[in-house]
């Protein structure tokens, strides 16, 4: 990912096709390290190839991507009566647990922030 960040970053900067060595360069900027087999696979990969279409094809294939945190579909309970069941369950009111925190121990080394 950090050398796509670093070919995204030199082509925002105007830079239209760039070279190993400006990805390095930018890599190296931020105290990345610079992986020679990565960044010559990556430019293998877009030689000759506009950016703004590579990054239109990408988001076409993300769009067909599930992206989880599908709904979850209830069916209501069908009663035989008119009013519709409610099961002992679900009348009951559920009980709060009253659970007092416990006030943290005077374990401070004999100081205070706030004093």
């Amino acid at each position: 990912m950090k050398v796509i960040a670093a070919y995204l970053l030199a082509v925002l900067g105007g830079n239209s096709n760039p070279s190993a060595h400006d990805v390095k360069i930018i890599l190296e900027s931020v105290g990345a390290d610079a992986d020679d087999g990565r960044i010559e696979f990556l430019l293998s990969e877009v030689k000759g190839k506009d950016i703004t279409e590579l990054i239109a094809s990408g988001r076409e294939k993300f769009a067909s991507v599930p992206s989880g945190g599908g709904a979850v579909a209830v069916a209501a309970p069908v009663g035989s009566g008119g009013g519709g069941a409610v099961t002992a369950a679900a009348a009951e009111p559920k009980k709060e647990e009253k659970v007092e925190e416990k006030e943290e121990s005077d374990d401070d080394m004999g100081f205070s922030l706030f004093d």
